[in-house]
């Protein structure tokens, strides 16, 4: 599928299986999460700019790259995307921290917005959107949708798991928008989870279920 990439690195494939594992509490679960997202940044961040510095070693002096300045900002989406933020943050230590709160509708499957907060210069910055799951793919259009009209002008959004469902609603709205995951599940079930899944990230993540 045009602009998905999978981060098929072992150590993300070894991750992700003790992710799913219904016997792994909250604490390691969070631990794997940061730690998954750690890993997936690496791939994120691929096409972040050099420049040319002189420096000295201790044995001379020499020309070497350093990252040019990228001014980036992590955009979790409410609650589950919290669990992303610090494997982000631990490579890209100076990026801004917006929040977008969504739930979605049990009848009608729709994004409800109840929280935003963006950084006031987000037009000048590289948005990440950081969500575990890809199910319907409603929460991540409706992002992508307030991040376009608060005109940030680049996008990114990155997935733990993500399902063919969710895949082909968000590259249908947002053909432009580069999406990143670690796995494509089957399907969804009836109640729109992602089958095999791991379950309801967020109440893994912080032990509400």
């Amino acid at each position: 599928m045009q602009n998905v990439t999978i981060v098929d690195h072992p150590l993300v494939i070894h991750k992700l299986t003790h992710l799913r594992k219904m016997e792994t509490p909250s604490r390691e679960f969070r631990e794997l999460v940061k730690e998954l997202s750690s890993l997936m940044a690496w791939e994120v961040t691929k096409h972040f700019p050099l420049k040319e510095i002189d420096i000295e070693t201790p044995i001379c002096k020499t020309t070497q790259k350093v990252l040019a300045e990228k001014d980036v900002v992590i955009v979790p989406i409410l609650r589950a995307g919290l669990g992303m933020v610090e494997g982000f943050t631990n490579i890209i230590p100076k990026a801004k921290i917006g929040h977008i709160g969504l739930y979605r509708d049990p009848e009608t499957l729709q994004a409800v917005e109840y929280y935003k907060k963006l950084p006031s210069d987000i037009a000048e910055r590289e948005a990440i959107i950081v969500d575990p799951m890809l199910a319907t793919g409603v929460s991540v259009i409706h992002t992508i949708r307030l991040l376009k009209e608060a005109n940030c002008p680049n996008i990114k959004v990155v997935h733990i798991l993500a399902c063919p469902e969710g895949l082909k609603a968000v590259t249908a709205a947002y053909p432009d928008i580069p999406i990143f995951c670690a796995a494509i599940d089957d399907h969804l079930n009836d109640h729109a989870y992602i089958v095999p899944g791991l379950g309801d990230a967020g109440d893994r993540l912080f032990g509400t279920k």
